[in-house]
């Protein structure tokens, strides 16, 4: 079999999958995307207290405007998740998620550290392919623009979208010198390159999601460690980080990569 027989066998597979979850995907998808908020919202509340302590002692605020800087991240994050995963109001909801991420960029000085600034910047990605898909289903939030044109604003959230994942998943390669992690950086750079660029997307948005998940469970198995220690809140952290970068890779395998890619020039050529 040669090397383009294999290459379409794997891209029928891919449609064939589509085919059979595209009831599901999407809320698998969404589910997957806003883990981390639904994770750090519900953080918010079992650790009321310290949150609110690091605010007033990091901002020195006070007791009241740190309480409220929690209660907002708080009701912020669960709202916008309900609403998202409910179908309603999606527009506003990740409105609301863009300001709770503006917000925890400023006030946990994240602005100044480049991992936790890329990831950030990620998730603004993952609700930028949320936005996408809102459009799609007719809920144009650009008044005026009643279909979805290749110039339209859809196409371009797809691109900023599909770009910005990469950012999370820069900050997920491991720089050491075992023969696994250098595979896993060479294997996850070449198919995340292939999604930013729009190139045989969905196939490559698939496998990228089965090789993070396998990895995400092996790596960042939380579960395994007991709740008092750091090491539990660090890996917990990055599980659902990584999960919502395996949710953006779903809404794109969901949506497919839109106007403004290689694969949407080729039908032209």
């Amino acid at each position: 079999m040669g090397q383009n027989d294999l290459m379409g066998t794997a891209e029928d597979f891919a449609d064939q999958f589509l085919r059979v979850t595209k009831q599901y995907l999407p809320h698998v998808a969404r589910l997957c995307l806003i883990s981390t908020f639904l994770e750090d919202g519900v953080r918010m509340w079992f650790q009321w207290g310290e949150q609110r302590d690091y605010i007033d002692t990091t901002w020195g605020c006070g007791y009241a405007l740190a309480s409220a800087f929690v209660l907002l991240n708080l009701l912020g994050q669960l709202t916008g998740c309900v609403l998202v995963l409910s179908r309603n109001f999606v527009q506003y909801a990740c409105f609301g998620l863009f300001g709770i991420i503006a917000l925890q960029t400023i006030a946990y000085s994240i602005l100044w550290d480049l991992k936790f600034l890329m990831r950030n910047l990620a998730l603004g990605g993952g609700l930028l392919l949320l936005l996408a898909e809102s459009r799609s289903e007719g809920k144009s939030m650009f008044a005026g623009v009643p279909t979805m044109r290749e110039s339209s604003p859809r196409q371009y959230m797809q691109l900023g979208g599909r770009v910005l994942l990469v950012l999370m998943f820069m900050t997920l390669l491991h720089f050491d010198a075992s023969f696994f992690s250098i595979l896993q950086n060479i294997v996850g750079t070449a198919l995340m390159i292939l999604v930013a660029v729009g190139f045989k997307t969905k196939l490559a948005a698939l496998t990228l999601v089965v090789w993070l998940f396998a990895i995400n469970v092996y790596f960042n198995a939380f579960w395994t460690i007991p709740v008092y220690k750091p090491m539990h809140d660090f890996l917990k952290y990055d599980f659902f980080q990584t999960m919502s970068v395996i949710g953006g890779l779903l809404l794109v395998v969901a949506l497919g990569p839109g106007g403004v890619s290689m694969d949407e020039k080729k039908k032209e050529w």
